[in-house]
């Protein structure tokens, strides 16, 4: 069981119990998803194994529908939660990424908490290795983003805006089961791509220039998320080299995924290819990152991370280049680290053969 790890965790730092806020870290460890705004949303895991979820009594009858077996302890909008329970905890581990100081000072004096802990080391290295089942949920939600961009390629015409085409995108994906997009969805026509985060408007679809698309949707939970660059008539000269060198960069890196592997290496192989080619200033983010109950989680895939690809996490890989007032070019895959190497989850075509 996955709370068997953070059990071992708490003994072996001599706690008393861990204390996880985090929605979607509960949602991982209970089977139960709620976004509790301002009220309080927590889980208590103790050393020896009891689990115990406040929420606000309103979401009391669906924790009970839910997968959670622990105890439950509800409360009105006019109570404290922490005065319903009794318990006492000289060591506490938290989430320092999420815990905030006000509800630190609330648990010190509900609990008598000496000292507090981090969990969230913990908590990552979970998440960062995906079950058999959120693998195969991942692969769902990219099939559904590779089904996006093949529906906004198709919508594709002279003087229509990046807006209209977002706004077609998420409305036709709909028929396919889709209630939620991983991210804002990324529309980005010629020039106006160089902004690798830019916003999609008003700017109208001219011939002969690259589209960009950064998409994902979110199946059962689980995200995708995913980028293609398509050639809308034929891109100038130089806009084609960009497409063409970023595509060289992604195939390489990806190639060399496996268990065992140094993950900075990875990203110093695209980074390398894009920076001989004289496009290393115009390459500003890293390479990737991981992917599953959120779009970007642990680990990212960076010149600064030295930790090993092992099997089961899922990552992105997605270099691109930006030249300011010519084009932007960003190809991004998931892919999932497997026993003897990798597997791309995402399809869609990449090779500008079947495009416009």
């Amino acid at each position: 069981m996955k709370t068997e790890q953070i059990i071992t965790e708490i003994k072996h730092q001599q706690a008393d119990a861990a204390w996880i806020t985090t929605p979607l870290n509960i949602f991982y460890f209970t089977g139960y998803l709620s976004d509790p705004h301002e009220r309080l949303l927590a889980l208590l895991i103790k050393a020896d194994g009891t689990q115990v979820l406040f929420c606000p009594q309103l979401e009391v009858e669906e924790v009970k529908a839910s997968p959670f077996t622990g105890e439950i302890i509800g409360y009105l909008d006019t109570e404290n939660a922490l005065d319903k329970y009794q318990f006492s905890a000289n060591n506490l581990l938290v989430e320092a990424e999420h815990l905030t100081l006000k509800r630190q000072r609330e648990l010190t004096a509900a609990f008598g908490v000496q000292q507090f802990n981090d969990i969230d080391a913990t908590v990552k290295s979970l998440r960062n290795i995906k079950s058999a089942d959120e693998i195969a949920t991942i692969q769902k939600a990219c099939e559904l983003a590779d089904k996006c961009i093949e529906i906004g390629v198709s919508y594709l015409s002279e003087g229509v805006t990046e807006r209209q085409v977002v706004n077609h995108i998420e409305n036709e994906i709909k028929a396919y089961g889709v209630h939620e997009m991983s991210f804002d969805t990324m529309v980005l026509f010629g020039d106006h791509a160089a902004s690798p985060h830019g916003t999609p408007g008003d700017r109208k679809l001219q011939n002969n220039e690259f589209v960009l698309f950064d998409l994902g949707v979110i199946y059962n939970n689980y995200c995708s998320d995913m980028t293609r660059t398509v050639k809308f008539g034929t891109p100038n000269a130089k806009a084609q080299e960009i497409y063409d060198v970023v595509l060289k960069a992604e195939t390489e890196a990806i190639a060399a995924i496996k268990p065992g592997v140094t993950i900075s290496d990875v990203d110093h192989i695209a980074r390398n290819i894009i920076a001989e080619a004289g496009y290393g200033e115009y390459f500003p983010h890293r390479l990737g990152h991981g992917l599953g109950l959120e779009e970007h989680e642990y680990q990212d895939v960076s010149s600064s991370n030295h930790n090993q690809f092992e099997a089961g996490m899922v990552i992105t890989i997605e270099p691109g280049i930006y030249v300011p007032e010519v084009a932007g070019v960003r190809i991004e895959d998931d892919i999932v680290v497997t026993e003897d190497g990798h597997k791309i989850m995402t399809g869609y075509d990449k090779w500008l053969k079947k495009q416009l």
